[in-house]
């Protein structure tokens, strides 16, 4: 606390202090959660009890449905405390929920995304509108990640996003197919997007299409998970002791177990060292494959 803010030294344990760590205790969060979250954001404590503390967790609160999860989302994020929630949280709330957005959607967003949903009203019609452009369904789970992902940029710096994607070969019907499918794949970086594309590209069994109908590649560790994936279903093919080479779905979407169940398992001797090699799997799922 100290280091972020010095100021608490000199600030009045009886009008600054005291006061809001009563609220907390009032509304029945435990000791240790108020110690994370004042130290978390010791800014905090500077604003008015009655005009922002008070109205702000109460309106956590009644979305959340209790002090302790109103304690989680403080402990990840103080914003909540900085800002006028029924200027913010509640207008934008009440007009995502006019758009067809669940209510557990939006919550998941309070956790994942906290500082998404305290944009002004208006930009928040802005993005929604943006969204809505580019063709997304309001009515798809998706929408609301669409929504999240373009208030996340600039109107610059997402003109640059979808020009990137066009350098990379990408049609306009691909870009918004693309958006459709998958909205977080529109936050990856451009060096990112570029070595996907190319490692998928020289493997000679995917093309443009393949990723344009699987895009969750784009957010897909190269390192960890393509190119070891790669290696393993290469060797295999090679020796023929597979006959077809797998959709990218199987590349970017099967879990890990599965993966090592139907390609590493089984051929152990050609491509368990491989595997293992390439991968960055913990020291247990190592011990698993040879004991196997």
């Amino acid at each position: 606390m100290v280091k972020t803010q010095p100021g608490v030294l000199a600030a009045s344990l009886e009008k600054t202090m005291k006061p809001k760590i009563k609220i907390f205790q009032d509304m029945g969060i435990s000791a240790n959660d108020i110690a994370q979250i004042i130290s978390n954001d010791p800014s905090s404590l500077y604003r008015s009890a009655d005009n922002r503390f008070t109205p702000s967790l109460s309106v956590l609160k009644r979305f959340l449905g209790s002090s302790a999860e109103v304690a989680k989302v403080l402990k990840i994020s103080g914003w909540f405390l900085k800002l006028d929630l029924k200027k913010t949280l509640v207008p934008n709330i009440e007009f995502l929920k006019s758009c067809g957005v669940g209510m557990d959607q939006i919550v998941k967003q309070i956790y994942n995304f906290p500082r998404f949903l305290l944009h002004s009203p208006e930009d928040m019609k802005k993005f929604v509108k943006k969204v809505d452009e580019m063709g997304a369904s309001r009515s798809s789970r998706l929408f609301i990640h669409a929504v999240r992902v373009v208030s996340s940029m600039t109107d610059e710096n997402w003109e640059l996003k979808l020009k990137h994607f066009s350098d990379l070969g990408f049609s306009e019907d691909d870009i918004l197919k693309m958006f459709k499918k998958s909205p977080p794949v529109f936050a990856v970086s451009q060096r990112k997007l570029k070595e996907v594309k190319e490692v998928l590209l020289a493997t000679e069994k995917y093309d443009i299409s393949c990723i344009v109908n699987d895009p969750t590649s784009f957010v897909c560790s190269v390192e960890k998970k393509i190119k070891p994936r790669m290696q393993v279903l290469g060797i295999l093919h090679s020796r023929n002791l597979i006959k077809k080479w797998p959709s990218l779905a199987t590349i970017t979407r099967m879990p890990e177990c599965k993966f090592l169940e139907k390609f590493v398992q089984p051929y152990l001797n050609e491509v368990g060292e491989v595997y293992m090699a390439t991968s960055e799997l913990n020291s247990e799922r190592n011990k698993k494959i040879r004991i196997k």
